[in-house]
């Protein structure tokens, strides 16, 4: 685990209101609670557990939803969220977060967006990279700890958002999102996430804003096969995205179109474990897919809700399937391929990468 730990990560798969601390969670619950808002003592122990049980993971989400209805939780939230990823060593994250509406606290989606980035800018413990913009000549010879510090002293993190589209909404919301992604390309938005609950919504209603997604040059990453639906499987792998998440649920057909296709794969040990969507690591997808070389990416999900960290995952994935210490390096640096930001940041990472392979000495 320290080693895991030590090595620079690659983050692609982070839903940004699944990651809250949980002492945060536990101080906004209590303000809500001194406020009759909430039964705070019907959480309380929710909070506390680091090993929630699906219906308290579901119970955990449903309180997540009502804490994070206004502009100040949600830069708060946004700026912990990046220091504890920075923390762990991560040094590019991709952070997804569906936009809001509060009419009750002035919120629209543009403005928790705005909220958002706010939450970026406000990081003062590393250094963020958010925008694209030109080299900043990170010379092959600079060691580690330069890569990483930005000259500054501080650690440095690469953050760019994806912005999610809830399967329960309608056409019409779907394109706000995707519309408000556009007009904030310059500020580090750089992709579309499909999420939400598996069981509603209909893709076909959803279609049209991904495709002019699409057409308008932003990435899309769906989730995918969480649940059996071969019908909407295979329509989402004719869309053809850059990448999916989980594919917990693909028979052996989608399976093999998937391999053909070569769309990598954001795999989620622990959520897809606690979700009771894989029964156990070690009947996990992931090993098949590592074993025949397709691209694949170890991710969190959620790092308050299911108790981990992009270090807790790697360690997971090299414990329960063999996988030595060159290898996971080696998987999480042919992450950055897949990454939805610029050549300049791939560029950027690999320096890192190539430096670190040499502190490691593997």
């Amino acid at each position: 685990m320290e080693w895991c730990v030590s090595m620079p990560k690659i983050e692609l798969h982070a839903h940004l209101n699944g990651s809250i601390r949980d002492s945060t969670l536990m101080e906004l619950a209590k303000e809500l609670g001194d406020k009759g808002a909430i039964d705070f003592s019907a959480v309380e122990h929710v909070i506390l557990k680091n090993d929630r049980a699906l219906n308290e993971v579901f119970k955990l989400f449903d309180l997540i939803h009502i804490l994070t209805t206004d502009h100040k939780t949600v830069t708060r939230i946004t700026k912990e969220v990046i220091e504890d990823f920075a923390a762990d060593n991560v040094v590019y994250l991709e952070l997804r977060t569906t936009p809001k509406k509060n009419e009750s606290k002035g919120m629209s989606k543009h403005s928790y967006i705005e909220a958002v980035l706010e939450g970026i800018r406000s990081v003062d413990s590393v250094d963020v990279d958010l925008f694209d913009r030109p080299s900043a000549d990170i010379s092959v010879n600079s060691n580690f700890e330069d890569c990483l510090c930005n000259g500054t002293g501080k650690k440095k993190i690469y953050v760019r958002l994806l912005l999610s589209i809830d399967r329960r909404e309608t056409a019409e919301a779907a394109m706000e999102t995707v519309e408000l992604a556009l007009g904030m390309r310059d500020l580090g938005v750089v992709g579309i996430d499909l999420s939400g609950n598996p069981l509603v919504g209909e893709w076909l209603t959803l279609l049209a804003a991904l495709e002019y997604a699409k057409k308008q040059g932003l990435q899309i990453t769906l989730h995918c096969g969480e649940v059996p639906n071969p019908d909407e499987i295979q329509a989402m792998l004719d869309f053809f995205p850059r990448r999916i998440g989980h594919a917990c649920c693909f028979e052996d057909d989608e399976l093999k179109l998937l391999k053909k296709l070569r769309i990598p794969v954001e795999i989620c040990l622990t959520s897809n474990i606690r979700t009771e969507t894989i029964a156990s690591a070690d009947v996990h997808h992931f090993a098949d897919l590592y074993k025949s070389n397709h691209p694949v990416i170890l991710c969190t999900d959620d790092t308050g809700v299911f108790s981990t960290s992009l270090s807790a995952e790697y360690a997971l994935a090299s414990s329960t399937f063999g996988i030595g210490k060159r290898e996971m390096f080696e998987l999480s640096e042919k992450a950055i391929d897949f990454i939805f930001a610029c050549d300049r940041v791939k560029g950027e990472l690999k320096t890192i990468f190539a430096s670190a392979l040499g502190k490691f000495n593997l």
